[in-house]
């Protein structure tokens, strides 16, 4: 998980400083040593190469013997000088460079590069706050749409869970800038908050719209009083699952021969997503035996909807079935109606299964 591997990389990063740095300070400690070692036996009349060779014999401990003989006092403090520093000096370098070594192999092997550079390089993508019920499917829908997202959750549990889907995950808060930019808030296209708290959706709401003014945020809201706040903090889009729950009970029980009769073959499922991003969706209704619309021909079943549905075709029971019928055709009860609907679904629903009044003639009703 890239969140985890980023807390162990700042604990690690605070006992032990960076490797790269780590490093950098001991080849500059032993150049340090190297130098002025072979400036002090310059100083004592030996030749540049001389002393170079005198000391990287020093320092490297290899002990081939002297290139001239240490007989002064300060030519021995300076070679016993050289050897204390020289030698600690290069025990520090090869400790930080299989330090540097270890450090890049492990993230290699977690996968932290890899993982860091699938985030720097998204652009247009969706950022989902929350990987919980909603989270998840709707991760699975752009998975499948092909659509570049990033889940971002500071759930290590629920972070494993996505990884082994397939997701690319981040762990931190939703509600910090810094973790908003990690994952390239800038470029995103659209951001999905999806927490089932109404004050972190608002809040997240507020950072994100500060950060790029040009992004879509849907927001999630638990309450119906929610919805202005969401709105007002920079929201485009509100949605209550409680509200689509329930209108999507009341869809089941207008529409109940949708399911059958479109089914779920992956072609109806283009046709529904293409017709959702123009605020469309397709239904299919049986008309009851008593419905105010068996026998109305299209263009008058059209006129009551006012505009909230167009049909495209009818299929009898016998059959028989009208693609696109003309405005002159009459439905009858038991046709199965499909519709292109516009706006509420649950309403255009309704006037199908409304019940025909019935109409008063002398004592008696028909």
């Amino acid at each position: 998980m890239p969140g985890e591997h980023d807390r162990i990389e700042e604990a690690a990063g605070r006992v032990l400083g960076s490797p790269v740095l780590n490093l950098a300070r001991a080849a500059g400690f032993v150049i340090a040593v190297f130098v002025l070692a072979t400036t002090g036996f310059v100083a004592e009349g030996w030749s540049l190469g001389d002393a170079a060779y005198m000391v990287t014999l020093t320092i490297f401990s290899v002990g081939y013997g002297e290139v001239h003989p240490l007989d002064t006092t300060w030519l021995r403090a300076l070679t016993m000088a050289t050897i204390v520093l020289g030698c600690t000096g290069m025990i520090f370098f090869t400790g930080a460079l299989v330090q540097v070594f270890a450090h890049f192999q492990i993230k290699n092997i977690l996968g932290i590069d890899r993982m860091q550079s699938q985030i720097d390089r998204l652009t247009n993508h969706a950022i989902i706050c929350g990987y919980g019920r909603i989270g998840k499917q709707l991760a699975i829908e752009l998975q499948r749409a092909r659509t570049p997202y990033i889940i971002l959750d500071r759930n290590p549990v629920k972070l494993t869970e996505a990884e082994s889907c397939g997701h690319l995950t981040h762990k931190g808060d939703a509600t910090d800038e810094a973790t908003l930019r990690a994952v390239g808030i800038e470029r995103a296209r659209v951001l999905a908050t999806v927490l089932p708290d109404d004050a972190l959706n608002v809040f997240i709401t507020l950072s994100a719209r500060n950060l790029n003014p040009r992004l879509e945020i849907i927001a999630r809201g638990e309450y119906p009083t929610t919805e202005g706040k969401l709105i007002h903090a920079g929201a485009d889009k509100v949605v209550l699952p409680t509200h689509i729950g329930a209108e999507r009970i009341a869809e089941m029980i207008l529409y109940p021969t949708t399911a059958k009769f479109l089914g779920e073959a992956p072609q109806v499922r283009d046709l529904k997503r293409g017709l959702h991003e123009f605020g469309l969706e397709i239904e299919a209704v049986t008309v009851p035996e008593k419905s105010a619309l068996a026998g109305a021909t299209v263009g008058d079943a059209e006129r009551r909807g006012a505009g909230a549905f167009f049909l495209v075709q009818i299929d009898r029971p016998n059959g028989q079935s009208y693609v696109h019928p003309s405005e002159e055709v009459k439905i009858e009860a038991g046709d199965t109606v499909v519709l292109v609907l516009r706006g509420t679904r649950v309403t255009a629903g309704s006037i199908f299964s409304e019940a025909r009044q019935a109409i008063k003639m002398g004592r008696s009703y028909r």
